[in-house]
């Protein structure tokens, strides 16, 4: 068959949040993008919690935030998780974060059907070449670098694009990322199983925290139950390798069964049938979740972002977050060695250090999360450990799991910071107590770690800090790598850092 050949800028693999966010970002720096996505939008896919960094950071970012505001997506405003030795569930709500308290306080769950649909519309928009049912078979090389890619379109026709980089956001199932020489790394103790499915008619926890994730773990692993419609609700088990042979079979049953094994899960279906029609949600559904990271993150002409550089278990719904979070980062590497404002050297080590650094606190935080013989107290504590982060535990704990770790202005919308850190530590303590809906005792306790005198003066210290960058009319982002860059004022690119920034 013919093979037609074009040239472009930049060939984004993969339509996914990682792909559309990426190729949006270069596109709105001029450059010529064709993203490449094997299957035709809307589509399946799993991920459906999302957290207040991809929502008001990136989203924002992309010029979404309000179409995402508008999809009709279940309110998010934190979770709540039946997990360690509390036999009650604990909760925990997004506006306790300094990060994102007031207007940002949420997230949503979505159907990734219709949210990943906006996101790569949206790229459409903004004159990224987008082209669907069309496979990418391999990499045109030029002596080790990458120079392109060839696809095959729906009619069978071969095609060859060359492009000066690649962006692999093909997923966990491609092997473009072997052509970065490096290998996949999987964890020694993160090696689960997914078994999944969904349900009409399940309870919601009480309004207004109705949209929250539930998390809840049993002997096997943990189930999560994901609201994503008044009516509709994802309901998945995560167990460990050992008990795979359990999902042999008849997996209908196996799901039921390990359901029963729960409490609080088990009560929400007590009402609910699960969806069995030939829609996108009547299947019982396994995925492999071992996570790993590969040993290269890129190489010359090609950069992997989301799941084809690494993948962490799921617990704390981190995967939209790491995808669109690592394409905001390699959109900007590309974007400064076209520019001539870093070389392809150094922006490339800012992408990998950065994206590495976030994997790496969430993978250690889950190293002591899985920890079951312990009281939630001790979650928060290592949450504010592996973090650095110098708020209190449990606001330590609630910046992680929403995204905010990385303190990037992208990310936790820089330009609000002063309004969100001057609100009252009233308001702070309000947010705190009101994480008690379901456990009065659990919500003394967690509403105790914001009592504390420390606690205030760390508040009022940011507050100063944030009052002073206000008057200046500017919030300084300062490295996050020893003799880093940072971000351009558009969160598009790389600049060397200011006196007044490192």
């Amino acid at each position: 068959m013919a093979t037609h050949e074009e040239q472009v800028d930049v060939v984004v693999v993969g339509g996914g949040p990682g792909g559309s966010t990426a190729a949006t970002l270069l596109a709105r720096r001029g450059r010529r993008v064709i993203l490449l996505e094997k299957e035709r939008f809307p589509r399946y896919q799993i991920g459906e919690s999302l957290l207040p960094a991809t929502v008001h950071g990136v989203c924002k970012l992309l010029g979404v935030e309000q179409e995402i505001a508008e999809a009709g997506f279940m309110n998010k405003r934190g979770g709540s998780f039946r997990w360690g030795t509390n036999p009650v569930p604990w909760n925990f709500l997004f506006s306790i974060s300094p990060e994102f308290s007031g207007p940002t306080s949420n997230a949503y769950q979505v159907e990734r059907a219709k949210f990943d649909e906006i996101l790569l519309k949206n790229a459409a928009r903004h004159g990224v070449d987008v082209r669907e049912e069309c496979e990418t078979t391999g990499v045109l090389d030029d002596g080790g670098v990458v120079r392109g890619v060839t696809y095959r379109d729906k009619d069978g026709t071969q095609h060859a694009v060359s492009a000066t980089y690649v962006v692999d956001a093909s997923g966990n199932r491609s092997r473009l990322w072997q052509t970065t020489g490096g290998e996949r790394k999987y964890s020694e103790h993160f090696q689960n199983i997914a078994l999944f499915g969904y349900f009409n008619g399940g309870d919601r926890l009480p309004s207004p925290n109705s949209g929250n994730i539930l998390c809840e773990a049993f002997d096997e692993g943990w189930m999560w139950y994901i609201p994503l419609t008044d009516d509709l609700t994802s309901v998945g088990a995560v167990i460990s390798r050992e008990h795979a042979a359990k999902l042999q079979g008849d997996q209908e049953k196996a799901l039921h069964g390990f359901i029963d094994k729960t409490s609080y899960v088990r009560n929400m279906l007590t009402s609910a049938k699960r969806v069995d029609d030939d829609s996108i949600y009547g299947e019982i559904r396994t995925r492999k979740d071992y996570s790993y990271a590969n040993t290269r993150f890129h190489a010359p002409g090609i950069v992997l972002v989301g799941d084809a550089a690494c993948f962490i278990d799921p617990v704390f719904s981190t995967g939209v977050h790491l995808a669109t979070y690592s394409a905001v980062l390699a959109a900007r590497s590309i974007n400064s060695v076209f520019d001539g404002t870093a070389s392809a050297e150094r922006a490339f080590a800012e992408f990998e250090g950065r994206y590495r650094r976030e994997y790496a606190v969430f993978y250690e935080f889950l190293s002591s999360f899985y920890n079951m013989q312990q009281a939630e107290d001790s979650y928060f504590w290592q949450a504010r450990r592996v973090s650095n982060l110098s708020e209190s535990s449990f606001e330590a704990f609630v910046s992680l799991v929403a995204g905010g770790y990385s303190r990037e202005g992208v990310l936790v919308d820089g330009a609000q910071a002063a309004e969100r850190f001057a609100r009252s530590s009233k308001d702070i303590a309000d947010a705190a107590a009101k994480t008690g809906d379901m456990d009065t005792d659990s919500g003394q306790r967690m509403a105790h770690l914001f009592g504390a005198p420390v606690v205030r003066e760390v508040m009022e210290e940011m507050n100063a800090i944030q009052a002073i960058m206000a008057g200046r009319g500017e919030v300084l982002e300062p490295p996050l790598l020893s003799d880093g860059l940072v971000p351009t004022a558009d969160g598009l690119g790389w600049t060397e850092p200011t006196a007044a920034s490192s």
